[in-house]
């Protein structure tokens, strides 16, 4: 199986059957035994054609005599790969890039629109130097056909931002995320684990301003490093690796993490307080909560204790009983589109009933703070309404709550209780944090 068979059956799923480009990806490549050469070039092609579909669609409906998205399964995929090793991939010869897409018509019962993914790939092949302009009368239909984001959410991103930030942000959209780690200091040091990591023919550095993240590249599979497999680091964003930060637990505290898989901000507290208390790690879905069993025992930590619970059920044993809580809520993901490119392809429609889970869910989740505790709220999202108006509807209710100002390393610095991280700005994840403290003399018990 070749690496544009197995990106074509990626790309079909994600478009025919709503899968996660990630998942699928990672399934294709184990069941193909792709690795090494063949599953560097899947994932790019996937990616890659996620990440410039709509532009991609702009310039093949340009030398296509049907519309591209009305052609029959699986030939627009068959085409976008095509055009997408063509403009984007300088060591593949255009003549491959036609051949192989020639070839996948004809291996995927399309064998009579062969001449036309021939015609049309050829034809882009020789106009690459002089493509069509996109129109560039309506700004968000440019931007939106250009990096291939929904018009809808470049709308909203113009409106936040201005048009020049908005276009930074969907440039870094279709950029690649750089690997970050978090170091396990209970076993190691940020200068130790670079040096292992080194030794084993990784290329890694201090991130540039968040304390104990490192910054990874030609890591190949991460699993096999020993570094790994002795529990010296975690896979983890800067932007989340700030939660711990913001929530600052100590010792023999409890910390109850309300929706925690796949475990990241659980092991991070557990750090910070050197295993030393306790830290309840819930998810709704029992499955995902061996991940995260899996994970403390790989990093040596024995504070966190695993249930499976819903974030919108009060449990009573619970009740203000907790010195720190995380909320990291479900969200829409508009916030890492870099690394989850098909996030821009969901319907927007979900926006209006993921506020209500979330509203409930915070709602919830604050009954477990205790008097004078500390209740941080965080997404991975960049949209006000799932950010801040959640924040300012739950406080509307809760006088005993109010927001508390932290301070991050520069270029961070001092903050009035909420932070927005943005990928253009701040190289980070699109991320949300808000930190709540319970008034100490709360009688609302």
């Amino acid at each position: 199986m070749s690496a544009r068979d197995t990106a074509l059956r990626v790309l079909s799923a994600v478009s025919g059957a709503s899968a996660w480009a990630d998942a699928s990806l990672k399934a294709q490549l184990q069941r193909e035994g792709l690795s090494g050469a063949d599953a560097a070039l899947t994932t790019r092609i996937v990616y890659g054609v996620l990440q410039n579909r709509a532009l991609l669609d702009f310039y093949l409906g340009a030398y296509c005599s049907q519309k591209v998205g009305h052609l029959q399964p699986p030939l627009t995929d068959i085409l976008r790969i095509g055009a997408y090793q063509i403009l984007f991939l300088d060591k593949v010869p255009d003549r491959a890039a036609v051949n192989e897409s020639v070839e996948l018509a004809k291996k995927n019962g399309r064998g009579a629109a062969s001449g036309l993914v021939n015609a049309v790939l050829r034809k882009i092949s020789l106009n690459k130097a002089q493509l069509p302009p996109i129109p560039a009368t309506d700004e968000a239909q440019y931007l939106s056909i250009r990096y291939s984001h929904p018009k809808w959410l470049v709308k909203r991103l113009l409106t936040l931002l201005g048009r020049e930030e908005a276009e930074a942000f969907l440039a870094a959209d279709n950029g690649v995320a750089p690997l970050t780690v978090q170091v396990n200091t209970l076993k190691t040091t940020a200068a130790d684990l670079i040096a292992r990591l080194t030794a084993e023919g990784v290329t890694a550095s201090a991130h540039p301003w968040v304390p104990d993240c490192l910054e990874l590249s030609a890591s190949g599979d991460l699993t096999a490093l020993e570094a790994f497999q002795r529990g010296e680091f975690f896979v983890q964003d800067p932007a989340a690796k700030l939660v711990s930060l913001i929530a600052a637990p100590q010792k023999g505290q409890r910390v109850i993490d309300v929706c925690a898989a796949p475990g990241g901000k659980s092991f991070g507290a557990a750090v910070a307080m050197g295993d030393e208390g306790e830290i309840f790690a819930c998810d709704l879905h029992e499955k995902k909560l061996g991940r995260i069993e899996a994970g403390a025992a790989r990093l040596g930590l024995g504070s966190i204790q695993t249930f499976a619970a819903d974030g919108t059920v009060f449990r009573p044993d619970w009740a203000a009983s907790a010195d720190v809580v995380l909320v990291d809520v479900p969200c829409s993901g508009l916030g890492i589109i870099r690394k989850k490119p098909d996030v821009r392809y969901k319907s927007p429609d979900d926006l209006f009933t993921l506020t209500v889970a979330q509203s409930a869910i915070l709602e919830n989740a604050a009954r477990y703070v205790k008097p004078g505790g500390v209740l941080i709220y965080s997404t991975c999202t960049i949209l006000p309404e799932e950010n801040g108006q959640v924040v300012e509807g739950f406080l509307s209710g809760h006088s005993e709550f109010s927001q508390e100002t932290f301070t991050l390393p520069a270029p961070i610095g001092v903050q009035p209780g909420e932070l927005m991280l943005w990928p253009h700005r701040h190289s980070t994840d699109g991320f949300y944090i808000c930190r709540l403290r319970r008034n100490e003399k709360d009688l609302s018990l």
